[in-house]
């Protein structure tokens, strides 16, 4: 294990809206970001006023999620699903084989379509309820403007993803012999089984082993160090809110929340293993998305783009008080029946991960 104190910050290649729209983006640009030296991750800036809104208000249902009754989550589970649609809490395990506890999950299958396909898709892959599940959502009542701010952020994000796609296409078809003209960007305009992870990492919490030494430890128990297995993740920057001093409501009681200026802890956030085996803290500005390659992404560019291995690390018991961390993950993933290779479709590849996991 690395030692996290030993850890750089290092600012994300970035990439304004506008080149990516004008498909004026260089080469060694994207090198930069996804290459072979590369933190695999790119930073997109200059973003229409909306998405500020919409992120604010997302992430600050976020904790009102998790300030919900036991009973009122319940009924937000999707145990057929295996707990990939709708709230999750305590369904993961961390590293050392105990349940996660330490954050709370809101999982929507967000591609525009998915609804009008559910049924037909669930029966015709009866082994990947996960992929497949009917979204559940919180009533109007509970937490009012709920859906139409998740949808509307996520189809945001899957816009710029595609942007982001279209420009690898464009280095991918320069540098990769036989590689099919605009095909990421297809698949990731066209998959139906993008997913979008909501997070919330409640205040005050760490694992009964953790010492948090300035010596070091286990510093990827909050989220362990795994790579994504879709394309391109898109990634907010995290909100902080002190929970004590505004808490959150729902119904009619509910409202964005004020958002600190920065992590209580500053060696908290997500930290990225580089392709030289250095662990990198990298910070995306609140302003900004991030879009990090995944496993497919590197399958179908036959590896030159390569999957970031990342985790997330928590805020240190002492620190961060009342102050929870918010965020949101949309997985821009393939279709099952899309092709990564000549030998596997994404079906194929996803039952491959599961069992590699399991």
């Amino acid at each position: 294990m690395s030692n996290i104190n030993a850890a750089v910050a290092q600012s994300a290649t970035t990439v304004g809206l506008e080149d990516l729209r004008n498909n004026n983006v260089d080469f060694s640009l994207l090198e930069e970001a996804f290459g072979p030296a590369s933190l695999g991750i790119i930073v997109v800036k200059d973003l229409p006023t909306k998405f500020h809104e919409l992120r604010h208000r997302l992430l600050s249902y976020s904790s009102a999620l998790g300030h919900l009754s036991p009973a009122e989550l319940e009924k937000l589970e999707s145990p057929a699903s295996k707990w990939l649609v709708g709230w999750s809490r305590g369904k993961e395990t961390l590293k050392d084989g105990r349940y996660d506890t330490l954050k709370g999950s809101y999982y929507v299958n967000c591609a525009s379509g998915f609804e009008e396909k559910q049924e037909a898709m669930a029966e015709k892959y009866p082994a990947f309820p996960e992929y497949t599940a009917p979204n559940v959502w919180p009533s109007e009542e509970l937490l009012p403007g709920f859906e139409e701010t998740f949808r509307k952020l996520c189809a945001l994000i899957i816009d710029i993803a595609v942007l982001v796609a279209r420009a690898c296409d464009k280095y991918a078809e320069a540098n990769i012999d036989g590689y099919q003209e605009g095909y990421l960007e297809h698949v990731v305009q066209t998959s139906v089984f993008t997913k979008a992870r909501l997070l919330h990492y409640f205040p005050g919490q760490q694992l009964a082993s953790q010492t948090w030494s300035d010596a070091g430890g286990d510093e990827d128990d909050w989220c362990a160090t795994h790579v994504d297995h879709g394309c391109l993740t898109g990634l907010t920057s995290a909100m902080f809110v002190d929970e004590a001093a505004h808490p959150p409501g729902s119904g009619s009681g509910f409202a964005p929340l004020q958002e600190l200026d920065r992590s209580p802890d500053p060696r908290a956030g997500l930290y990225i293993h580089s392709r030289t085996g250095a662990v990198t803290k990298v910070s995306i500005p609140r302003d900004c998305l991030a879009f990090q390659t995944g496993e497919a992404l590197e399958i179908i560019t036959k590896g030159k783009f390569r999957a970031v291995p990342h985790f997330v690390r928590g805020a240190r018991p002492g620190i961060s008080g009342k102050v929870a961390r918010n965020t949101l993950a949309v997985f821009t993933q393939p279709n099952l029946w899309d092709r990564l290779d000549e030998v596997r479709d994404f079906a194929a590849f996803a039952k491959e991960t599961v069992e590699k996991n399991h």
